[in-house]
């Protein structure tokens, strides 16, 4: 696919996502295979078995089917699973290892397509021993351009991810990241509960970066730890009621890090977050 009809197809997509006129927001649920911690295959088996629609895989993935992404692609096929995202890893503030961070990060983007995947997710640093610049937010934007425009020329949005410890940690800092960046090639992947530990509201988050939303992660938090869905501080409900407002119609990626509790499986956390979601109403055989 040529860059221009990709932008293209994105702007109009973009409209359809984040406008779409509906009464409320339409939000396909998958879940992250981080909590399995590299068993991805046990991840895929269990993911499917829940019920969601879609997985979003990290570096295991790339380790165990980088050679041959027909085979993941196949194996999600069978599991009516949706390759939604790839955590792509960092992006350092480093001009000297600029052009080994975009290799890097197309390379992935190269398994992505392949795989039949859809969204890179890649994460930022953030300086040690010192407050970010304003250069770090503008060399940060220019990096994060120039992988999005590379990833974009494989037909892959590039999404980046807010977190803790990252250049992009409190609301403001994502603005500015955001706002650093070509918002042809560079869309967010709105971390709710990372948001809110940086101390931002991740309902008014929604509504701000409604045009620049890829997709999202759903993950609550209790103190300064993630905790399944409905069992934190994390104002679910108005998150959903925000994404009602701006007809939000995607993905929401739910997420827990690790298990809460060791007796606990990772496939027992994930039934937890889905029934919190059948509690508010939020989950449907369609999402």
């Amino acid at each position: 696919m040529k860059r221009r009809d990709f932008l293209a197809s994105l702007t109009a997509a973009a409209g359809v996502v984040a406008w779409r006129p509906r009464a409320a927001a339409r939000v396909r649920f998958g879940y992250a295979a981080i909590t399995w911690n590299g068993n991805d295959r046990q991840a895929i088996d269990d993911i499917a078995a829940l019920g969601y629609r879609g997985i979003q895989l990290r570096q295991p993935a790339f380790d165990m089917w980088g050679e041959r992404p027909a085979e993941l692609k196949d194996l999600l096929a069978r599991k009516h699973l949706v390759f939604v995202a790839l955590s792509s890893g960092n992006a350092p503030l480093d001009p000297a290892r600029d052009a080994e961070t975009i290799a890097l990060h197309v390379r992935h983007a190269q398994f992505l397509r392949d795989a039949g995947g859809r969204y890179l997710q890649i994460i930022d640093d953030r300086p040690q021993g010192r407050a970010p610049t304003a250069e770090d937010y503008r060399r940060m934007g220019q990096l994060l351009t120039d992988i999005g425009r590379r990833t974009a020329d494989l037909g892959i949005p590039l999404g980046y991810h807010n977190h803790m410890g990252a250049l992009g940690q409190s609301p403001e800092e994502v603005t500015r990241v955001l706002d650093a960046a070509d918002p042809r090639y560079v869309r967010l992947l709105l971390d709710v509960a990372h948001y809110q530990q940086a101390g931002g509201d991740p309902a008014q988050a929604v509504r701000q970066h409604a045009g620049r939303l890829l997709f999202l992660h759903i993950k609550d938090l209790a103190g300064d730890r993630f905790v399944e869905l409905g069992r934190g501080r994390v104002d679910l409900k108005a998150l959903f009621a925000a994404l009602d407002d701006v007809r939000y119609d995607g993905w929401g990626m739910v997420e827990l890090d690790s298990v809460t509790d060791p007796a606990e499986t990772p496939k027992e956390s994930g039934a937890i977050a889905r029934r919190y979601l059948e509690s508010i109403k939020r989950w449907s055989e369609e999402s």
